[in-house]
């Protein structure tokens, strides 16, 4: 399983609901948990990312959120995962997948994390994205093709 930005989000969900069904999966800039990448993605952003997603300032939605956040159902993911995220993310904050790393790991879980320094919202470039693709393909012969 895999996926970029939203599809990252989906990408956590799936690994979360669906980890029997899968063998590893890699996400991409993806949200771990909407309440914080609402509270910290770019502001110029909020008011859009809260009516696509809902607004975490509502109590009901704000629990509803929760409830569903990959983060919080974490404990679930029992197959490898492999995170890739931009530090100077405007979209999708470091936080999201730092949060996300942080408890995979606490859980035993085997977790690999690719935060460049100089990136945003996906590997743009030409080292970067060279040394994505490589270490996707490295990740790939250890967890899909053993």
């Amino acid at each position: 399983m895999t996926g970029g930005s939203y599809g990252g989000y989906m990408t956590f969900a799936v690994a979360t609901h669906y980890n029997d069904r899968i063998r590893a999966s890699l996400a991409v800039v993806g949200i771990s948990k909407f309440v914080s990448f609402l509270e910290r993605t770019e502001s110029y952003r909020r008011d859009l990312r809260r009516v696509e997603y809902g607004d975490e300032r509502d109590p009901a939605m704000r629990e509803f959120l929760l409830k569903i956040a990959p983060l919080n159902n974490a404990k679930k993911i029992t197959k490898p995962m492999f995170v890739v995220q931009g530090k100077n993310d405007p979209r999708v904050p470091l936080n999201e997948a730092e949060q996300m790393v942080a408890t995979i790991k606490a859980n035993n879980t085997p977790v690999w994390y690719l935060m460049a320094k100089d990136e945003g919202h996906g590997f743009s470039k030409k080292k970067n994205a060279d040394f994505q693709f490589f270490a996707t393909v490295r990740y790939a012969q250890e967890y899909l093709l053993k």
